[in-house]
């Protein structure tokens, strides 16, 4: 009996370290960015893991320069519409390859996720020709554009593998009912996909948020840069001076945000990201 006890707290204790390590591993590096923010510049090359004192003047300098506060409002304007347009176009999209029967549905289905696997380089030259040409450069609807075009094809895929699962029998008593498709979809399937549209909106949300290099070959004016690019251009009074202080800052302070939706919509991503797992 004795033994059996050793062998279960061992366990136990084995399985709350490994959490407790990958749980410093993911938090520390965010900790230490906050803590670091809030040094003064004579010590942030001390190596502190706890705060002696609070300054608040690396958050002062950054939202005082009008570029960094217009580039957060960028990547809002941005990351929303995206947002709205995957969501929008998405839920039709999987309607149409979830309920509806046609020749050529699966294939229809291996194209979007053939087009999820094309690395941004490899068609960075041509989307650039594109958005030239419909005179969308520097402007939030190049960029809405772009990540649409690559947050799309996720957002079909998992809603419409959410969609196959919802009871046919909804679909017939709505179409008995004389419900239209478009009715059929925003008042009987819509209430029942908020996990999965939560998960796929969060997702699309994050990765137009953390967007680089379409943010950095699409834009030229600090008018119209989004946030991860405002925070690489942020330069020091020297060519090979940076200020960690303010760099810090502003990456706190565009991560915030995430992680505070994360936290409240977490239940429903796991929801959505297991949806279609389990056929019952």
């Amino acid at each position: 009996m004795n033994t059996r006890f050793a062998k279960s707290l061992a366990k136990r204790i084995g399985f709350w370290s490994l959490i407790a390590v990958l749980l410093i591993y993911a938090v520390f590096p965010f900790y230490y960015a906050v803590i670091t923010s809030l040094k003064p510049s004579s010590a942030l090359f001390q190596v502190e893991y706890w705060l002696s004192s609070v300054d608040f003047s690396n958050y002062v300098t950054i939202f005082t320069q009008g570029s960094f506060v217009q580039a957060i409002i960028n990547s809002i304007v941005v990351a929303v519409s995206v947002v709205a347009i995957a969501l929008l176009l998405g839920i039709t999209a999987a309607y149409a390859l979830g309920r509806v029967r046609f020749r050529g549905r699966t294939t229809v289905m291996m194209i979007v996720l053939g087009v999820s696997m094309f690395p941004q380089v490899a068609v960075l030259s041509g989307l650039f020709e594109v958005i030239r040409t419909l005179n969308l450069y520097n402007s939030p609807g190049g960029l809405i554009l772009s990540y649409t075009i690559f947050t799309l094809p996720f957002t079909v895929w998992v809603l419409t593998t959410f969609m196959r699962q919802l009871p046919q029998e909804l679909e017939e008593a709505a179409i008995m009912d004389g419900a239209t498709p478009w009715i059929t979809i925003t008042k009987v399937f819509l209430p029942l996909m908020w996990p999965a549209m939560a998960t796929t909106g969060l997702l699309a949300f994050i990765a137009a948020w953390n967007e680089f290099l379409f943010a950095l070959t699409f834009t030229l004016t600090n008018e119209e840069r989004t946030v991860p690019v405002a925070i690489a251009l942020i330069s020091g009074g020297s060519q090979h001076e940076l200020p960690w202080g303010p760099i810090m800052a502003a990456s706190v302070t565009v991560t915030v945000p995430l992680v505070i939706l994360v936290m409240i919509f977490q239940r429903r991503i796991v929801s959505g990201l297991t949806a279609g797992a389990v056929k019952g």
